[in-house]
């Protein structure tokens, strides 16, 4: 039981939903078209992904969480979330604009607008109902994966069959942590994939 304990840890440390941003634009810079761009140019994007999506949303909220007395498990309760939430969501936006006016490709920015246009629902459904923020990023993933699928054109079921495995073993990991209802991963999961469908479209 402690070792099924351990790795459901591993893969919610692993797979939080701050870090698909970062992953998402790693892959679309390796292989996509934008490969073709010059290795400075590609890691200042990284930089720039990995700044605004977790290290600024990840101070903000500890300062946020000191100044509150809180611990780690204080932010878990539903009602205390709505700050983070927003920190989180004013540094995407940041990010947001820096892309817009830097005229950056547009598959580099529909990243970065799933990830907000996820964190937004969740933010909304949280005020009525808990959802799985873990489930909906990696259900974003395989949005993304289909949207991109159908306008590249390329067979995505390799990548997609990863992405659904990946997808479970989070869902399963947030269970047997006690986070989430069976319900409320596959509820995150389903806006996840929704989102990633739509944002890649709509950007």
């Amino acid at each position: 039981m402690k070792q099924i304990l351990f790795i459901a840890r591993i893969f919610s440390t692993v797979f939080r939903p701050s870090y698909y941003p970062t992953v998402g634009t790693f892959i679309l810079l390796c292989f996509t078209y934008l490969s073709l761009f010059p290795w400075v140019f590609k890691l200042w994007i990284l930089a720039l992904v990995y700044t605004f999506t977790f290290c600024l949303p990840a101070i903000g909220i500890y300062i946020y969480r000191r100044l509150n007395g809180w611990s780690t498990y204080e932010l878990r309760k539903r009602h205390k979330r709505a700050v983070p939430y927003i920190v989180s969501i004013c540094c995407y936006l940041c990010l947001m604009h820096i892309f817009h006016i830097t005229h950056i490709p547009h598959f580099l920015m529909a990243i970065v607008g799933i990830s907000l246009l996820i964190q937004c629902t969740c933010v909304t459904i949280n005020l009525w109902w808990k959802v799985s923020t873990h489930s909906a990023g990696s259900g974003g993933v395989i949005g993304a994966i289909i949207a991109y699928a159908a306008i590249f054109g390329f067979n995505p079921i390799w990548w997609l069959s990863l992405a659904i495995l990946v997808s479970g073993c989070v869902m399963t990991s947030r269970m047997i942590l006690r986070q989430h209802t069976l319900w409320q991963v596959l509820g995150g999961t389903l806006i996840g994939i929704v989102c990633g469908i739509v944002g890649t479209i709509l950007m």
